[in-house]
């Protein structure tokens, strides 16, 4: 852990569940303290205060700021102090922002697979300084599209081990959490799918603490009257909260999961039970039936519905990959329930997935969405087809500076990680940003942390009347 994050690991904050009039701040200390918060619409001027609470050690405390003016910018400041301690201290002021109104500019930021189990590709300290040049941004809220949280190498399976990744990406997402509610998505690493739940050994015991940690450690989203989801509530778990969708300013936001509603194994299994033939659900992808790896029936059908039912201007979808597993953007997304063809070729989308409209990528064409960001494969790299911008979003803590599976994208801008995206959007268009973020040693007058390494403009495709 960098000394930079000494007082993040001591004393987090992580907003989410941003609406049009309330915020969610989840508090977590490493040490019983206890603390209240200070909130007003003017920095320095705070107008009212939380009431103080305790903060048990290790255990989330969220406290809810609700009755806030919509679509404007709210300033806070967390007072705090150990138990039976004469005074409180103060932390730096923090922003945030309530849903914007149409016709409003605003901000958001992504990051791609984090991946801090391996060494060998994530620093540490460059990680947390590609999340403090995010904040810097002042973004209004920050994606984190998925291979934040891998279990692949918890070696004893328990609720506090399986909680472990979660606990330790706090202080890091709190850099830019602290300002910017924070959207989780799942990867193949985290091992929380419907397959591994299906199962009657240690695999079920993964899915079911990995997303209880989640839910848990972060402030996850709901269904409610301003975030469309997931209503299933599944045992020893109960809301997944693992898809969701919401409008802001002039954008709609839908985040899908690959995992949790495919019966068949999507991606790498977990341990040497996921590795050991067809019994096991093999990850053999050359022999597996990809026909079986599906988002599932009812995030299909909520999915359609939450695109042809948006009038919102700019549509974005985020998901960790086209299939949830293989490599490649555009190269993908004509294959199975995506794209509706088989290897082949063979048109077979009728048949394998009958009651479905379209294939997920003519649905997306269908519904103008602008933008499909991506991750999973490791860099940068920016494509288009049929007039939807198919995005891979690069690695945040890459020190090695690679551009990995380059070879499977046979077309587009590639670049190499490491960096965050930066998306401003307005009524006129979007623009993104590729920010490159680089180690201090590693600095020339070509790698420049904080530069900008692409940018391109998507306009609002206009309406069939």
């Amino acid at each position: 852990m960098p000394e930079s994050l000494a007082e993040f690991a001591a004393l987090s904050v992580v907003l989410g569940r941003a609406t049009d009039n309330s915020i969610t701040a989840s508090a977590l200390a490493r040490e019983t303290m206890e603390g209240y918060f200070e909130i007003g619409t003017a920095s320095g001027h705070y107008a009212r205060k939380t009431a103080t609470e305790t903060f048990p050690g290790g255990e989330p405390v969220e406290v809810v700021f609700d009755g806030l003016k919509p679509g404007t910018q709210h300033y806070y400041r967390l007072s705090y102090r150990k138990p039976g301690a004469a005074v409180f201290k103060q932390r730096a002021e923090c922003r945030f922002a309530t849903q914007r109104a149409r016709g409003d500019s605003f901000v958001f930021t992504l990051q791609g697979d984090s991946h801090p189990e391996r060494p060998q590709s994530s620093h540490p300290e460059l990680y947390a300084r590609t999340l403090v040049t995010a904040a810097a941004d002042h973004p209004d809220f920050h994606i984190c599209i998925g291979d934040d949280f891998s279990v692949e190498k918890v070696r004893t399976l328990t609720p506090a081990s399986l909680a472990g990744p979660y606990l330790l990406q706090r202080p890091f997402l709190g850099l830019v959490g602290q300002s910017a509610p924070v959207f989780l998505m799942n990867g193949n690493h985290e091992q929380a799918s419907l397959f591994n739940y299906l199962q009657t050994d240690e695999r079920r015991e993964v899915a079911v603490g990995v997303q209880c940690a989640r839910n848990r450690l972060y402030p996850t989203v709901a269904p409610d009257h301003f975030y469309s989801g997931n209503p299933e509530s599944l045992k020893d778990i109960g809301l997944l909260k693992n898809y969701c969708a919401w409008t802001w300013g002039d954008a709609l936001f839908v985040i899908m999961d690959n995992y949790w509603h495919s019966p068949a194994l999507v991606d790498s299994g977990f341990g040497a039970k996921g590795k050991g033939g067809p019994s096991s659900g093999s990850d053999d992808k050359k022999n597996r039936d990809w026909w079986s790896i599906t988002i599932g029936e009812a995030q299909y059908q909520w999915l359609k519905h939450t695109l042809e039912t948006s009038t919102a201007k700019h549509k974005f979808v985020f998901a960790h990959h086209v299939l949830g597993s293989g490599r490649g953007g555009i190269e993908e997304a004509s294959l199975y329930e995506w794209g509706g063809q088989g290897k082949k070729g063979e048109a077979t989308f009728a048949q394998k997935r009958p009651g479905w409209e379209l294939p997920i990528h003519a649905l997306m064409v269908k519904h103008k969405v602008g933008i499909f960001f991506q991750g999973h494969d490791h860099l940068y790299c920016q494509q288009e087809k049929d007039g939807v911008i198919y995005q891979e979003v690069p690695m945040p803590s890459d020190h090695g500076y690679v551009a990995y599976n380059e070879d499977r994208y046979t077309s587009g801008k590639k670049l190499p990680s490491s960096g965050y995206l930066r998306v401003t959007v307005t009524p006129a268009d979007v623009k993104v940003d590729y920010v490159r973020c680089f180690l201090p040693k590693d600095e020339t007058s070509d790698t420049r942390h904080g530069m900008v390494a692409h940018s391109y403009l998507v306009k609002p495709q206009p309406s069939v009347a």
